[in-house]
């Protein structure tokens, strides 16, 4: 681990090495405007118009379980984040301190596929978002010129993320909220306030739409948050975080509702720009701006996963900026050409895929938590994190490891997606519940079977060994 002080005036020169406290700045804040731009995105308004459109609830019905679900999805979220002015590393990074140096990889790699899913789908969006806003350029080009801005910002890193962001905030809040007046503005159709019904399968399943939403940016989190100063605490990182997670969401999501419901259409986006009459047509560019900001964070989380996963077998190695700039072309690369490449089926298949992935993340989550917050009271031994061989936390936590796996194991019976039905899948008619029953496992395995290591200052006589 190199604690000294690199600078570089506009290319970020770390790629998951600790960053100590002489290159700490910034404050909270800044991740209320992350987190809120972040999630004003058109995946995030088309999810919302599932709560009527798929689930049938009424408006009011919506409402109540689009917040509740991502305000409980939320606190995990917040709760990593919050990690990363701790410990002053990537989230992946991190989790060696729960798995063991090795075992950390099997969740590198579910998340690293993840990452660049989200990539391929997200650089294929912005390519037909851009033949819509510009029809006279074709759809593979267009495809091209949004991986590139995407990977782009990536590459110049942490600090430029963080500054589009503040200022998409401003920007995308108050469009928002300016098309919802618009929306308001007109008359209803005559069904709005009658159209649905409430029920308990469609409230429920909003619900866990919105928990998951939020819970699947945990191995984002502290990748944004570890340039900040260590004194900066946990409240504060968590306030801002929450409130930015879970204000852009619902927003995003109460937009899209709102507008399926005032003017129906055969697509979420088209109700959209049908429902806020002139100001449709700019909601759409501030949308494909908004998917090329997005996007290169997916780029940037893919990138450090996978120098962690290469850096896990050269424990000497400090990556830099030129490193980070390598892969990132790499990952441009490979990941437009399946992105041309593919059809639609394919694409269809593989955000399945992903999706399905995300079904690991429930498991890490709940013993990253539990192991940060409650079995090491916040404190990591960072220096042992980068040891060859993982110091005190080792190179194979079995222990966690077994616990990981149970938690995707009970899943299965409950499982409903594309590719697998477990025989209790209809316990709640449309609902997957399974995310529910791997919280519930893990929860109570961890803290029962988790490995006890060594105090922390009986290893700093080790720390430079």
């Amino acid at each position: 681990m190199n604690t000294q002080p690199r600078q570089s005036q506009i290319i970020e020169n770390k790629s998951v090495d600790y960053v100590p406290e002489s290159e700490r700045q910034g404050k909270s804040h800044s991740l209320f405007t992350l987190w809120f731009c972040t999630n004003i995105a058109p995946l995030a308004v088309v999810s919302g118009a599932i709560a009527t459109e798929t689930f049938h609830l009424n408006v009011i019905s919506a409402l109540t379980a689009i917040v509740a679900g991502h305000l409980f999805g939320g606190i995990f979220l917040a709760l990593t984040s919050a990690q990363g002015p701790k410990v002053g590393i990537p989230q992946m990074v991190q989790s060696r301190a729960q798995f063991g140096r090795y075992g950390s990889l099997l969740v590198i790699s579910f998340t690293t596929v993840i990452y660049l899913g989200f990539f391929i789908s997200n650089i294929s969006l912005s390519g037909k978002v851009i033949n819509n806003v510009f029809p006279s350029m074709p759809v593979s080009s267009a495809t091209v010129i949004g991986a590139i801005l995407a990977t782009a910002i990536g590459i110049v890193g942490y600090h430029f993320i963080h500054r589009i962001n503040k200022v998409g905030a401003w920007i995308m809040g108050a469009a928002l909220i300016l098309g919802l007046a618009l929306m308001v503005s007109q008359p209803f159709p005559a069904d709005f306030w009658s159209r649905g019904s409430m029920s308990a399968a469609g409230w429920f399943g909003t619900f866990c739409i919105g928990a998951v939403w939020q819970i699947s940016f945990s191995p984002y989190t502290s990748d944004y948050s570890r340039y900040l100063p260590a004194n900066v605490g946990i409240a504060r990182p968590f306030i801002a975080t929450y409130l930015g997670a879970c204000g852009g969401t619902i927003l995003a999501f109460i937009f899209g509702m709102m507008a399926v419901n005032i003017a129906p259409t055969s697509d979420a986006m088209m109700s959209v720009r049908h429902a806020t009459g002139w100001l449709g047509p700019i909601l759409m560019v501030l949308f494909l701006i908004n998917i090329i900001c997005h996007n290169s964070m997916n780029l940037y989380g893919a990138v450090l996963s996978l120098i962690t996963a290469v850096q896990t077998f050269r424990p000497h190695w400090t990556p830099g900026a030129a490193v980070r700039l390598v892969v990132s072309a790499l990952v441009l690369v490979g990941s437009v050409l399946v992105a041309l490449a593919a059809s639609q089926n394919f694409v269809s298949f593989f955000i399945n895929l992903i999706l399905a992935l995300i079904a690991v993340l429930i498991p890490w989550i709940v013993i990253n938590l539990l192991d940060f917050y409650y079995v090491n009271k916040q404190k990591y031994d960072v220096e042992a994190i980068f040891r060859a061989d993982g110091g005190r936390y080792g190179l194979l936590n079995t222990q966690a490891l077994l616990v990981y796996f149970a938690g995707i194991l009970v899943q299965v019976p409950f499982v409903e997606n594309a590719f697998l039905s477990g025989p209790y899948a209809n316990l709640i008619p449309g609902v997957d519940i399974s995310w529910i029953i791997s919280f519930v496992v893990t929860s109570i395995a961890y803290p029962i079977f988790h490995r006890k290591t060594q105090p922390l200052l009986a290893r700093v006589s080790d720390s430079n060994a």
